[in-house]
């Protein structure tokens, strides 16, 4: 049984940074790509990374500017997403997600790509 479970959201103020972690189980996880996307009330859910088996990014967004950087330890089976300099529009619950049919490449931040997914985790930016 897959799953992917996210932590390290919190209420932060804008200029600070946060670590999202992403652990899994049950994954083929060095051989998946593995992403990160957010979503806000009323709005699709909006990709951000995609991090391939062999380690490439695929930037989906440019609405993070450089800020965030995606990565992961397939020691240990986890994404992360380090988040610097936040935003009060960088409030949203973050979700990750596993592509586990796509060979381990990133492709397009389509939500249908994407077969397993996280709960989410809620980050909360003020001003």
């Amino acid at each position: 049984q897959v799953q992917l479970m996210e932590s390290g959201g919190g209420l932060v103020q804008a200029g600070e940074s946060l670590k999202l972690s992403c652990t899994t189980s049950g994954l083929t996880f060095a051989q998946t790509a593995m992403a990160w996307f957010r979503q806000t009330p009323g709005k699709e859910r909006e990709g951000l990374q995609c991090i391939s088996w062999n380690d490439g990014v695929d930037h989906y967004s440019h609405s993070d500017q450089g800020r965030f950087t995606i990565s992961k330890n397939n020691a240990n089976n986890t994404l992360y997403l380090q988040m610097n300099s936040l935003k009060p529009e960088d409030t949203a619950m973050y979700y990750c997600a596993a592509d586990e049919w796509g060979g381990g490449y990133c492709y397009s931040p389509n939500v249908p790509n994407f077969n397993f997914w996280g709960q989410g985790t809620q980050v909360t930016v003020s001003s």
